[in-house]
């Protein structure tokens, strides 16, 4: 059984834009005033489960704990690269890029479970395992923010869902904000994510604005739906997926320089760690505020697109009125 959200997502073509032009057109249009600031998020611990994290220079010295709960490894690593890009869209330094493809909160750290395969495949069991560890380590390491970029589907028995539901609930009690992805399957009404549509997370969804409205391709033309005129409102908001560039894990060093330092990925799972940077920036200048009233000042804050509310939730996540 699988959990992760598999879908088909257009190629970067390297020729068809210009370097450095994808964090900063994402910190245009979530309006992150304090982009240049290497400081945003210090003092804020993010916990990831996913596939794991490389070795990418541009997260040296960010990883306080790595824990694999496929293969037992001491030894942190990602086999698939989703893990490490989106580690990098959190928290990468954009050393290698002189800046350019810094992370939204890049003195942020990392707690990083390996909790899906090479193939970007899980199990409910994994999951569970990684929730529980989170749970067991949070204050040793301080984690304020659980990102889970993984579209989580209708598992097929009813059962594991309700305790997969129950245990995220447990995490979120124990006063950690959950950001999760809204998945790939839309869209269809009421195609979220099953954990996406719980209470009890922050339910990203994809959207780009204006950016590339002509291409077919663009992450909103999938991104999951809620469902309409349901009690709980899902997506709670969104954010730009599309064509994300962050750290590349099968990056390559030759000498002194290194070759493929980033790549382009798109999907709901890219715009899931613009959302909990943005909040880590939040919990900084706000230390003393819980993730109920982080997630309401995500949600208040949030820029009315003017499209239904069951593709966009409040609206795009809009970093400076979050901060003002």
């Amino acid at each position: 059984m699988t959990i992760y959200n598999k879908r088909k997502i257009p190629a970067y073509d390297k020729n068809k834009y210009q370097p450095g032009f994808f964090m900063q057109r994402v910190r245009e249009q979530v309006e992150d005033i304090f982009g240049e600031q290497l400081t945003g998020g210090t003092g804020i611990t993010i916990a990831v489960l996913d596939t794991g994290i490389g070795r990418h220079p541009d997260l040296f010295g960010k990883i306080l704990c790595f824990r694999d709960f496929l293969e037992k490894r001491n030894l942190m690593y990602d086999n698939n690269g989703h893990g490490t890009h989106v580690c990098g869209i959190l928290c990468g330094s954009g050393k290698l890029s002189r800046g350019k493809y810094r992370g939204m909160a890049p003195g942020a750290r990392l707690v990083v479970g390996k909790v899906l395969d090479e193939k970007g495949d899980g199990s409910a069991e994994h999951m569970m395992l990684g929730l529980d560890w989170i749970l067991s380590v949070r204050e040793k390491y301080g984690i304020r923010i659980l990102n889970i970029s993984v579209g989580i589907g209708n598992l097929e028995e009813n059962r594991k869902e309700k305790a997969l539901q129950e245990k995220i609930n447990l995490v979120w009690d124990s006063g950690i904000l959950v950001v999760c992805a809204a998945g790939n399957k839309g869209p269809a009404n009421g195609s979220i994510s099953s954990v996406g549509g719980s209470g009890r997370v922050v339910a990203v969804g994809c959207h780009d604005g204006n950016f590339q409205k002509e291409n077919p391709g663009r992450c909103e033309t999938y991104s999951g739906r809620g469902v309409e005129g349901a009690d709980v409102r899902k997506p709670d908001l969104v954010a730009p997926g599309t064509d994300i560039v962050s750290c590349n894990v099968n990056c390559i060093q030759l000498y002194d320089h290194i070759r493929n330092a980033y790549v382009a990925k798109s999907g709901t799972s890219m715009a899931t760690p613009i959302v909990s940077g943005a909040a880590a920036l939040a919990l900084q200048k706000y230390p003393f505020m819980s993730n109920e009233e982080c997630r309401k000042k995500l949600q208040y804050t949030a820029q009315d697109l003017g499209i239904p509310w069951n593709q966009q939730g409040w609206g795009m996540v809009n970093v400076k009125r979050l901060l003002e």
